[in-house]
Parts: structure tokens; sequence; C-alpha cells
């Protein structure tokens, strides 16, 4: 049980998290590594503790509620977060709810992927319209004085909007990191994961964020802080919409793929950045990456349940 918490979270850490921090790290490349983290770390703290007293000691906030504890744990329950940590050493953006969930709860696979498809469609509509309609002519004033001197108040508006985002991405992922524990959480468990959980992110943001880092710079202009800001704003808008409209878990990758997809399209076709054809090349390496993800987490769904009764 031990042993696939502390896989879990880091694997999810290394993928999912970036995939929110991602725009955080790349626009603050200035800034020593320990500045962000307390600030990322400290509104972990928060939404933490605030989840597990307000939840009767559950800091999923009821995400788990259709997820299970198994009577036993056996080692096959280590294979999902392993892996992860596989995938996202080639910087593959897989689903980690699917990887890690799925070998909970089998039956609740298909809502999963429904909600997740939905929240893809949706981050892809809203970005596509948003971009297209309202932010185009001010992300090409982005791009045009990229090399100017940006005003310290972007700063502070970048900062703010990664702690809306960060908060309602815990807010959905934490399920998929306190899978392997207690429902409830004893005050030594919760010390105990909160400690495990600062110190993985610590090692995350000293190495600025990897492979998975990556998918997030090669995007047009994500580098910019005044871009950042505003696919913070869209991405923690959409999750936060998502945490009132159900509790069951979704692939918050899916949401942040879909995102990124309609604004590199937006972008293309208001002849800002890459080609199209560059574009649509990069949206389909992404959405390769996410279903490969979603194959082998459908592979583990149905086989590893099967090994797990076969070996009891």
């Amino acid at each position: 049980m031990i042993a696939g918490f502390l896989l879990s979270a880091y694997s999810i850490v290394a993928n999912d998290a970036l995939q929110t921090l991602g725009t955080f790290l790349s626009a603050n490349e200035d800034k020593p590594w320990w500045l962000l983290w307390s600030y990322a770390g400290f509104i972990l703290t928060t939404i933490f503790i605030a989840g597990w007293f307000f939840n009767g000691g559950d800091p999923a906030y009821g995400r788990l509620t259709i997820i299970p504890v198994p009577y036993v744990f056996t080692p096959l329950y280590l294979v999902p977060p392993i892996a992860i940590l596989i995938l996202t050493n080639f910087g593959i953006p897989v689903s980690t709810t699917f990887l890690v969930l799925t070998i909970f709860a089998p039956q609740a696979l298909d809502d999963m992927v429904i909600k997740s498809l939905f929240g893809y469609g949706l981050a892809f509509s809203v970005s596509l319209i948003v971009y297209r309609l309202i932010i185009a002519k001010v992300e090409g004033w982005f791009i045009a004085d990229k090399d100017k001197e940006i005003s310290p108040l972007w700063v502070v508006l970048q900062w703010v909007s990664t702690g809306f985002l960060w908060s309602q991405w815990l807010i959905q992922d934490f399920a998929n990191i306190f899978a392997y524990l207690p429902r409830q959480l004893s005050l030594q468990w919760l010390l105990f994961a909160l400690g495990v959980m600062l110190l993985l992110h610590a090692i995350i943001f000293i190495n600025r964020g990897g492979e998975i880092g990556k998918i997030i710079t090669s995007k047009t202009n994500t580098q910019d802080i005044r871009s950042a800001t505003f696919i913070n704003v869209i991405y923690g808008s959409i999750l936060l919409f998502f945490a009132q409209y159900s509790q069951v878990p979704m692939s918050t990758t899916w949401v942040f793929l879909g995102l990124l997809a309609g604004r590199e399209i937006s972008i293309s076709w208001n002849g800002q950045g890459q080609t199209m054809r560059e574009t649509l090349t990069l949206i389909g390496k992404d959405g390769a990456k996410a279903l490969l993800g979603l194959v082998i987490s459908v592979i583990l769904a149905y086989g590893l349940p099967w090994l797990i009764g076969q070996n009891l």
C-alpha cells in the first residue's frame, strides 16, 4: 500500500502536475526553484488540509467514493504507477486517472472516459472560440513584442492565475494520488502524505519539469508570462466547472491537451505562430500519445484485476 502510494504520487506529480505548472515554470525560468516551489507548496498544503478537514479525513474531495479500497494489496497494484513512470520518461502525457484508478474499479472506466472526452471537447471548443474571437489580437501583440520589458503587473496576474489553476487541479487529481491510502486519513497519515508530496514537488521544480515540461514549451509563445496567464485562467475555469459538474474522476490530461489544441489552431488560423500543417501535426502527436495511454489503461483495467483474482 505504501509502495503504491509513493510510486503513484511521484508518477502523477511528474506527469500530470507538470501539465498544470508547466507554464508557471517556463514563464519564470529566471527565478530560483525554491521560490516557485514554496508558492506551489503553500497552495498544495492549504488545499490538502482543507479537503481533509472539511470532508471528514478525505483529502480527495469525495472523488474516491466509487473507488473501493482493496481487501488485499498485491505487487500487481504497483504496475500502473510504474507504467506511468516509464511513459513519462518518454514525454508521453498519459491519463493517470485511467491508469491508476481503473485497477481499483474497472467498472468505473466508462464513466471516467465519457467525462474525460467531454472535458477534451469542451476545452478544445472554448479555447478555439476564445482565442479566435477574443484573444487573437492580444496574442499577436504578445508575439510581436515578446522581447520588450513586461509590466510587473503581469507577473502578479500570472502568479495569481497559477494559484487558481493549481488549486483546481489538486481538487481533481488528489483522487489519483490517494487511491492507495485509506479513504479517511488519520493525522499521522496526513502528515506523512503531505511531506511526501512536498518533497516530490521539490524534485520536479529542481528539474524544471523534465520531459513533460517540453509539451508546454513546444507550443506557441507559452514562455511569455502574459500568454501563460490566459492559459491558466481558461484551464482553471474549465476544471472549476467540472469540479461542480460531478464527482466522477476525470482525466485532466485530456482537458489540458484539448485546451492547447484549440489554442494552437486558433493562433495558426490567425496567421501567427506555426503553419496550420505544423500545428495539426503537433496536435496529432499529442493526441496519439493520449490515445496510447488510454489503450494501455484499458488493457491494465481488465487484465490486472483478472491477474489479481488469480493470485488471491
